[in-house]
Formats: C-alpha cells, structure tokens, sequence
C-alpha cells in the first residue's frame, strides 16, 4: 500500500520538486504551502508522515507541530528547514520531530530517513505490554498519559510518557540508552540524546515525591529506574 505523505512548504518550486521525486518513489503526496492549509488538510485525511518547512508565512513549522499535539493529532513528523542552529534543532525534537533535516540536503538521505520514520511508526514491539504500572508510590497509567501520587496526577507529554514506559518495562533493570534512542526516535543522533536527557530530567522532578524511587544514571550505558522493591 502507498504511503501517504503530507508536505507543507511555503517554496513551491521546491514543494514540487520535492513532491515529484517522493511520487516516483512510490509514494502519495499531498502539498500545502502554509501551515493553516495543512493542519486543515491533516485534520480531514489520514497522512502516514509530514514533512514540515519551519519558515513560512501565516503559521510556521513549530507552530503547527504545537497545534498538532494540542488537537491530539499523532502523525509523526520531520521537520525541513534552513534553520540549522542547534536551539532550533532542539526546540524542534522537544516538539515531537521524528528528525530534523537543514536545507539543503540531498534527496537521496531524506527518503532513507522518511524510511526509518515510516518503518518505527509501522511496529511497535512494546505496543501490547503493560500500560498500569506502580512505581513505589505512584501509579502510572500509560494510555492515559497519567501520573498519580496521593492527591496530585501529574499529565504527561507524548514522549515522557514513552520514555516512562520504557523505564517500567524495564524497572529494576538497565534500559540502555542507545536501545532507548531507537526505540524512541527510529535513530540514533547527539541531539536526539540531548533531548532525552531533557525527558530525563523532567520525569525525575515528578518522581521526586517519593524518595526511594530514583532513575539511576549508569555510566555510558544507559539508566534504571529503581522503585526500592529490590533493597532490603
């Protein structure tokens, strides 16, 4: 079955280029020269993937990508911009960005990365294990992308809440880093790292309630969530 790809470019002669190339590759593409029109557009149809210029007019890149999440609208996304400072490159991964690719780039990689995106979007190994977990004294609920200790529930984002999953699933135990990145990302990359390790620190500072349960950094492998069940 033909993929269907979502391209939001302000650049038409690119947009064209780029739609050409993709469809001779097998694959649907619908372009967008805004990001209004194409968060529209994504609303009414099924898309596979976006591909998502950050600079344009009317509603930019991150602002659609932000507009997705708050509509609840799950359709992975990479970002293709002239923006290449590394802020920008991680403000667009802390958005939700499969990958972020600068202008100009060679055809030939974007596809093997719209590949990889479309390849981790298509299976999840994890996807039928255990959603309610207890973490000492929190309860977590993944699909509600909920956290819960005493009175307080803490809400989740998309990929906190992945990144949580993952350690439970492996609580007690070490979840290697690069393990992680895959699973997560579909790739391994130092910015990608970088923002993990933002996730990190974030859902350390929600677990910081109870105090025996602490995410263990382990040296140049990975980390461990440790609820305190193993210690005597």
């Amino acid at each position: 079955m033909q993929k269907r790809i979502l391209l939001v470019e302000d650049d038409l002669n690119l947009g064209f280029l780029l739609m050409d190339y993709l469809e001779s590759a097998d694959m649907q593409v619908k372009l967008c020269k805004d990001g209004l029109a194409g968060l529209e557009l994504l609303e009414k149809q099924h898309f596979d993937l976006c591909l998502l210029d950050v600079m344009m007019p009317k509603f930019d890149g991150f602002n659609m990508a932000r507009a997705m999440k708050s509509k609840g609208l799950e359709t992975p996304f990479i970002f293709l911009t002239a923006k290449s400072m590394k802020e920008d490159k991680l403000l667009g991964y802390d958005l939700g960005a499969e990958d972020y690719v600068t202008k100009p780039f060679d055809e030939d990689e974007l596809l093997c990365k719209i590949h990889v995106v479309l390849r981790k979007n298509k299976k999840d190994p994890f996807k039928d294990a255990q959603t309610q977990f207890c973490i000492g004294k929190y309860h977590y609920d993944y699909n509600r992308q909920e956290l819960r200790i005493g009175e307080q529930t803490f809400s989740l984002t998309e990929k906190e809440n992945q990144i949580l999953r993952l350690l439970c699933l492996h609580k007690n135990r070490i979840l290697k880093r690069q393990d992680a990145l895959e699973h997560i990302y579909g790739k391994k990359d130092y910015f990608l790292g970088r923002s993990f390790d933002v996730y990190i620190s974030r859902i350390r500072k929600l677990l910081n309630l109870d105090p025996k349960v602490e995410i263990q950094n382990i040296y140049k492998v990975g980390f461990m969530l440790d609820d305190g069940s193993v210690k005597n």
